[in-house]
């Protein structure tokens, strides 16, 4: 007979190790799936691949009883299961939930009566109950009778010191109402704060408006960001007073692009759903055109700032400084750099580049070089472009050190230096 375990989860990257630990540190059972042997190998071993997880949290995971597995036969007998796999785009465009159908007939090999079933990977509404759940009863069992089904969005913010699993509100929804409340018992055990929404569908939707929220409001303020450089308007000093306003008002900052699995894809779910029903998503479809151009923007300005100096970017020395999708993290889902240097090339640019958190970066298959010793780099090319500021380059790049320095974060808004 199986061992009885509390909690598998199944997909062990951003979303799902930090949920493992949190579990573990509750006191649960939990045993964990990828597909990956060798991200199986470094956990079972002790070694993270997540930022935001330990190789200290690893080895109080292995010794509390965690363990990870690619062979679903090693699953145990778990009373709850929690998907956390990847839901990207296709060649296409279109949502890809082949890694969700197929952790759901994994999981339906093994349903037992009583098992809760939970979906937190993105995506968009109607897909816990309309495809997940179609996967598992084909096991005889029936959701929301012999088993719960629920869907929980994930929350994680890689690199947030502040906010994590724990103390970050929860929201769940279930196929019926007894399945929202067993979902909700279990999150309460470790989660300080679990929120029910009406059904899986509205808990859906709730995390694709988070990160179209998100999007939206990102494009506005890249455009503000362009149009401000057009009439000689600080858009830093423009965001910051408008900041002081108590009420109304969000704060968003412009950059190169957006990165992350998140924002540059979650929206496009509901345009793909807005297309089926026959209808455009014409707002969130334009904010992800303006979030989409900002790196050829970056690098028309990168090339005009070469052109007020007698020199064009063919043939340029162009250091790129921040390569993850976010500043102290080595995440680099969907980062912008990647069409900046994209665009920099096709400009004749000699691009080399420099990330404290990645030693090593190709793009479409072409080695860009890594600047070994910043300092010496910095001076010895022609142009520097501050993609993300990791808190290393606070303390080296001023302006000083190199000819000519593009900040598309903001972070030398007050000093003499070109900014986005």
């Amino acid at each position: 007979m199986s061992e009885p375990v509390d909690l598998l989860v199944i997909g062990l990257g951003y979303v799902g190790l930090p949920l493992a630990r949190e579990a573990v540190q509750a006191g649960l059972n939990v045993r964990g799936f990828d597909v990956s042997p060798h991200v199986v190998r470094g956990l079972n071993a002790g070694k993270s691949h997540v930022d935001g997880v330990s190789d200290e949290d690893m080895a109080q995971m292995r010794a509390a009883g965690f363990a990870a597995t690619c062979d679903e036969n090693n699953f145990g007998a778990p009373r709850v299961v929690v998907v956390c796999v990847p839901t990207p785009l296709d060649g296409e465009g279109r949502p890809d939930l082949s890694m969700v159908i197929e952790a759901a007939g994994m999981v339906g090999r093994h349903l037992r009566r009583g098992m809760l079933v939970v979906l937190e990977s993105t995506t968009f509404p109607g897909t816990t109950d309309d495809i997940v759940r179609p996967v598992l009863e084909e096991s005889g069992l029936c959701a929301g009778e012999d088993f719960a089904l629920a869907f929980s969005p994930e929350r994680i913010d890689p690199g947030n010191a502040e906010y994590g699993v724990r103390n970050t509100p929860k929201v769940v929804g279930g196929y019926t109402p007894g399945c929202t409340r067993r979902a909700m018992d279990f999150y309460g055990r470790f989660v300080v704060k679990v929120v029910a929404a009406k059904s899986t569908r509205e808990a859906e939707m709730a995390k694709i408006l988070e990160n179209t929220y998100r999007q939206v409001n990102i494009a506005l303020v890249n455009e503000m960001a362009m149009l401000s450089h057009e009439l000689g308007v600080d858009v830093w000093d423009a965001i910051a007073c408008a900041t002081t306003k108590p009420f109304g008002f969000a704060a968003f900052q412009p950059g190169p692009g957006v990165g992350g699995h998140c924002i540059p894809i979650d929206p496009r779910y509901l345009s793909y759903q807005a297309r089926v029903l026959g209808r455009r998503s014409e707002l969130i479809d334009l904010a992800q055109e303006i979030n989409d151009g900002m790196p050829r923007y970056v690098v028309d300005r990168a090339a005009r700032m070469l052109r007020r100096e007698g020199a064009e970017l063919a043939g340029s020395r162009v250091l790129v400084l921040g390569v993850t999708y976010k500043a102290d993290v080595s995440d680099q889902r969907e980062s912008p750099a990647e069409d900046v240097v994209r665009h920099l090339r096709s400009q004749g640019a000699e691009v080399s580049y420099h990330d404290p958190f990645v030693r090593s970066w190709a793009v479409d298959g072409a080695v860009v070089p890594y600047a070994g010793d910043l300092d010496t780099a910095l001076g010895a090319v022609d142009l520097t472009i501050v993609l993300q500021w990791h808190s290393l380059y606070r303390e080296h790049v001023d302006g000083a050190r190199t000819r000519l320095l593009f900040d598309t974060r903001g972070w030398l808004a007050n000093r003499d230096v070109a900014v986005l």
